[in-house]
């Protein structure tokens, strides 16, 4: 049997919107997904004047969308990767790890935030999505900055060094594995280190009567991870609910 996706299946969005004719981020969101819990009208005001991605980043949600058209919402959003790019860059970020790589678009954006030297490290178990991730890494000529390890990535965690030497992390992967890379990745962030979690809304399901499975993992993560003391932590309401936590 087919070794289960970091990424789990979701139905497209119905959070999903285009950002209309004549704003710079255009048509983007309906390839990949954008900050859907904001009203239409702010999302699209948002987006407009954010800085947009370039022409390589918007080749690959193309590309994405044309060979896994019912996957597009395993791919975050360009205010998301934006964001990502700046938080990297401003951290000085060296040692980066990434669980849950898709087809590359947000290594791509934490790759081009690294300081000198910097490394990321991408976390996967589907050999065809991240074929595509390693062309465009090729193509930004970002290919020798990052490593890519195929496998369960709770595996890939363990075998890490110990000691606080990661400075970001990034968690976008099977929901119900969370609490596990949360709890491999801790301890090997640096004192200010950051950790960023996605989907911690997942598009609203946590609040339902009886959350599904998924959405009853993330509901109990996100009530863990408050109470963990190593960090302190806020929730934006970025793409499907993106939470930043900072290693004490």
């Amino acid at each position: 049997m087919r070794a289960r996706s970091h990424r789990e299946s979701l139905p497209k969005s119905p959070g999903s919107r285009g950002t209309g004719p004549g704003t710079r981020g255009a048509n983007l969101d309906r390839m990949a997904s954008g900050s859907e819990h904001l009203r239409p009208n702010l999302h699209e005001y948002l987006v407009a004047h954010s800085s947009p991605p370039d022409a390589l980043l918007r080749d690959l949600i193309a590309e994405t969308a044309a060979k896994f058209p019912d996957r597009v919402t395993f791919q975050i959003g360009p205010e998301q990767g934006t964001f990502m790019t700046m938080l990297a860059s401003l951290m000085g970020a060296r040692q980066v790890v990434e669980v849950g790589t898709f087809t590359g678009y947000s290594s791509l954006c934490l790759a081009r935030g690294l300081a000198d030297s910097g490394k990321l490290l991408c976390c996967d178990v589907s050999e065809e999505w991240t074929t595509l991730a390693r062309a465009y890494w090729q193509k930004a000529g970002l290919a020798d900055r990052i490593e890519l390890r195929l496998g369960p990535a709770l595996g890939t965690l363990r075998a890490l060094p110990a000691g606080r030497r990661i400075d970001l992390a990034f968690i976008d992967a099977d929901k119900q594995g969370y609490l596990g890379y949360w709890e491999e990745l801790v301890p090997r962030i640096r004192p200010g280190g950051v950790i960023l979690v996605d989907n911690t809304l997942l598009h609203g399901r946590i609040f339902a009567a009886a959350p599904d499975p998924d959405a009853q993992a993330i509901k109990d993560f996100n009530e863990q991870v408050l109470r963990d003391e190593r960090v302190e932590l806020v929730m934006l309401p970025v793409g499907d609910g993106l939470t930043l936590a900072r290693a004490k």
